[in-house]
């Protein structure tokens, strides 16, 4: 049986769509999976996580941070995703055995289920890994590879964000609406710009197997 392990931390994310992306609000396959095609066709997003608190048996994981990037071709319903996991050089090697695990879905939990769409999973990387928050914005960093900052579109007030509750997310039913002022990635042949582009923020809270 898998060990039990539990994350708890913030996360965003930069995606190639038109903000609001109809991945998120779009139709729905019986498994749950999004079928509404991305509004240029493909998605290419990364995604980077700030784990606060956490712990897999006996090794904590609060301070680490992991980063995915993912291309679909299609709906990401329709699977055939491409995935590029990045794990914390800033961690040690048994805090990034667990998190390849958990990130990867081998440890069951809410990536287990999003693993059934990938078709391929790319070679992890060991990098350093920057995670930045400032009132309605948020900042991740690899360098040479990832430069993404997002700031949260305004609510009622100033210093407040417009939020999307009750959404089928993998990282958390409430998630901020965002857009992207820097969006680079550059990597395993892919070059991605999503400046301008849709991108989401929210804390995150999981557990497994």
């Amino acid at each position: 049986m898998a060990e039990a392990w539990w994350l708890k931390g913030e996360y965003l994310e930069n995606c190639n769509c038109e903000v609001l992306c109809p991945c998120l609000l779009g139709p729905r396959n019986a498994r749950g999976g999004a079928m509404a095609r991305p509004t240029e066709g493909h998605c290419d997003v990364p995604l980077v996580f700030r784990i606060d608190a956490g712990c897999c048996g006996a090794t904590a994981l609060a301070g680490t941070h992991v980063a995915l990037a993912a291309y679909t071709p299609g709906a990401m319903g329709e699977g055939n995703w491409r995935v590029a996991l990045y794990l914390d050089a800033g961690a040690s090697e048994a805090q990034r055995a667990v998190l390849e695990r958990i990130f990867t879905g081998k440890a069951g939990g809410v990536m287990a289920r999003l693993a059934a769409g990938v078709a391929e999973w790319l070679p992890a990387r060991v990098v350093p890994i920057e995670f930045g928050i400032e009132g309605r914005r948020r900042r991740a960093r690899i360098p040479g590879v990832l430069d993404v900052e997002i700031e949260g579109i305004q609510g009622a007030t100033p210093e407040s964000e417009s939020w999307i509750d009750n959404v089928r997310h993998f990282v958390s039913r409430r998630l901020a609406a965002a857009r992207a002022s820097r969006g680079s990635y550059e990597d395993h042949g892919w070059h991605w710009n999503n400046a301008g582009r849709n991108g989401h923020y929210a804390a995150f809270d999981w557990q497994g197997p």
